[in-house]
């Protein structure tokens, strides 16, 4: 970026934190004063904490390893088990009776099981992929749906020292043979099918087809059979998941490893090129976990039940539905199925059914929830909830607002949430019950966390927009791209020299020091020499009281280098008129350098099954090129022909 990104929604709008309630971070003096710790002993707050919080069968003797950089080590000496910290500790606390998860199927069958339950079962797997002669450092490949035999298998490559990789269950069986062979897996777990929409789709043949064109390291298949559907199995490699843990003891004594020893590897979703295989490693990547859920949710183990509508194939679902909640001791919640499904009050009927405290989901749920109708959400008992938060990318304004009017009815703290695959966890955030809010604002980085906006040669900005860039190392950072090194200096650590990570986001500060992400770099246009960002439009667009939702990219224009396209979601009919009056309103709102040049309507955005838009597929929409991305993971097909219409 030569310039600066000079578009800013006006947003004055601010909330204090609830009232009467004590967090664990109790108001912004305490913050400050947390802040002021690591400032003056960076490392000697980051080892009170690991000592504190986390079971160690070794204590560590270095808790930061600079010399590498950045290649950091953190915690060198340390020996740990994930597996035993999530779930031994507990246990011999008293509290084996504890849920630790519930499951709800979409067809609404439901499922408890305690710390003990989830011990043995863990215990079970670990033993039963030993006895495949799975060792410490072999990688694992999870292709599965959101069952809790996910999350056993998580554990259970965990309690042995496997690396595990999960595959999230909607991607191609192109996408999936990509990864297991990057990883060099020797065994992959899967299902047979899940449920999506009352109907079972299958992820068995999913698995024949990537082995059968390659993936020659892998052994054997572990078969769950969950969705009823018939499968072919290989003789002598498939290996069925029940019958295997059946005979399997119920102990299974944790692999105590070193602190950087990998825990797994998640690949970022690209659909085309070699896939980035993020890899986090042990110690640290547990402790942001367990830390995270205390300060950004307040999360209290023995009263909440928490809610991560994220599917565990992306960060968000290992750390905030797995590690996170069950490091802590406390219940989670896994949702299997369409959470607008059989209507769009599902949702919330699961809020009121199992009495959830804390949710935890995206602003593109948020919207699609919005399309739908506050008469959803007014059917249901929400009391029970006191912490909402927000994942996955910047939440608009307005959409913002409709969380904490209707679903919050004003009194709960709204957790906006910045970080990545990368990082692990949490890196910018309020806490829910110390930090104003802002809508559309992340707020302020977490105490350890050295967060900052700088133009192209690393000098600080404040007001206008520029790269958001980590100063510190942090202890759930990853810890390479696997298998190339030279790929993971290149892309995060290059442009500053290795002084600075650079999260590849644009962003800016106000007055306030309150950070505003404004989407990704590569979604920052150029328009006649300004820079705009593709979120505050978006949100100008979602201001507008007829919007549900809208995503906006830049398309090749001869005269201005780029031009905007507007693709908008309504809340309800189309009429004659709206668009010039949705540019007109953009308009007000930034300025007339932002007016959309074209706007386009459809039913919906593309968005794959996780909920995530599809923007590249939107950039080839728009510049009327031809579709050549991986659409097998797009929700819904039919909208491609809708928002290729111009109006």
């Amino acid at each position: 970026m030569s310039e600066a990104i000079t578009s800013v929604l006006e947003e004055n709008r601010s909330f204090e934190p609830p009232a009467g309630h004590q967090g664990y971070i109790p108001s912004l003096a305490a913050y400050e004063a947390l802040k002021a710790r690591f400032s003056d002993d960076f490392d000697g707050t980051w080892g009170d904490l690991a000592g504190q919080h986390l079971l160690w069968r070794e204590p560590f003797t270095r808790v930061l390893n600079r010399e590498k950089a950045p290649f950091f080590h953190w915690f060198e000496g340390g020996m740990l088990n994930v597996s035993e910290n999530c779930l031994d500790r507990h246990v011999a606390a008293g509290l084996g009776k504890r849920t630790a998860i519930v499951w709800e199927g979409e067809a609404g069958q439901v499922r408890r099981i305690s710390y003990t339950e989830l011990l043995a079962d863990v215990c079970r797997a670990a033993n039963a992929m030993r006895e495949l002669g799975i060792k410490a450092g072999d990688r694992v490949v999870i292709y599965m749906p959101m069952i809790p035999e996910a999350a056993v298998a998580m554990l259970a490559c965990s309690r042995i020292g496997a690396i595990h990789s999960v595959v999230f269950g909607a991607f191609s069986s192109l996408a999936l043979r990509d990864r297991i062979e990057d990883a060099g897996a020797r065994l992959v777990i899967t299902a047979d099918g899940g449920s999506r929409r009352g109907a079972v789709y299958a992820l068995k043949p999913n698995v024949d087809e990537a082995l059968s064109e390659g993936c020659h390291t892998v052994r054997h298949v572990l078969l769950v059979r969950h969705g009823g559907n018939e499968v072919p199995t290989v003789p002598g490699r498939d290996i069925d998941w029940h019958q295997a843990l059946n005979v399997q003891p119920a102990e299974c004594e944790p692999l105590a490893v070193e602190s950087e020893h990998p825990l797994f590897i998640l690949y970022t979703s690209g659909s085309t090129g070699k896939p980035k295989g993020i890899l986090h490693t042990t110690a640290g990547y547990l402790l942001w976990s367990r830390l995270t859920m205390c300060w950004s949710f307040d999360f209290n183990p023995a009263e909440d039940l928490f809610w991560c509508t994220a599917d565990i194939g992306w960060i968000t679902g290992h750390t905030y539905s797995v590690y996170g909640p069950l490091c802590c001791g406390g219940t989670t919640l896994m949702y299997e199925g369409v959470p607008t499904w059989p209507d769009a009050g599902r949702i919330w009927k699961i809020c009121e059914d199992h009495a959830v405290s804390i949710f935890y989901t995206a602003p593109t749920a948020i919207r699609a929830l919005i399309k739908a109708g506050d008469e959803w959400p007014a059917k249901y008992d929400l009391s029970s909830l006191r912490v909402l938060g927000t994942v996955g990318e910047p939440i608009n304004p307005e959409a913002w607002m409709w969380y904490y009017r209707v679903i919050g009815k004003e009194k709960l703290p709204i957790v906006d949430t910045w970080w990545q695959t990368e990082t692990g966890g949490h890196m910018i955030a309020p806490l829910p019950f110390a930090t104003p809010t802002k809508p559309g604002s992340a707020t302020l980085p977490l105490p350890g966390i050295d967060a900052a906006v700088v133009d192209e040669f690393g000098h600080t900005v404040i007001g206008d927009g520029g790269l958001l860039v980590l100063r510190q190392p942090w202890p759930s950072m990853l810890r390479g791209i696997w298998g190339d090194e030279k790929r993971y200096v290149d892309t995060y650590w290059r442009k500053f020299g290795s002084r600075y990570y650079f999260a590849g986001d644009g962003a800016r500060i106000d007055e306030d020091g309150y950070f505003w992400i404004m989407g990704r770099v590569d979604d920052v246009l150029n328009v006649s020499g300004h820079r705009l960002g593709t979120m505050e439009i978006e949100s100008a667009l979602v201001s507008h009281h007829q919007v549900a939702e809208a995503a906006v990219v830049g398309r090749p224009d001869e005269l201005k280098g780029e031009g905007i396209c507007a693709f908008v979601v309504l809340k309800g009919e189309f009429t004659e008129g709206l668009a010039a009056a949705l540019r007109a309103h953009v308009v007000s709102q930034i300025g007339a350098i932002a007016r959309p040049d074209d706007i386009r309507f459809a039913n919906s955005l593309p968005k794959t099954r996780s909920g995530k838009i599809m923007r590249r597929l939107l950039r080839d929409i728009a510049a009327g090129r031809e579709i050549t991305d991986d659409i097998s993971t797009l929700e819904d097909q039919t909208v491609i022909e809708q928002l290729q219409q111009r109006v």
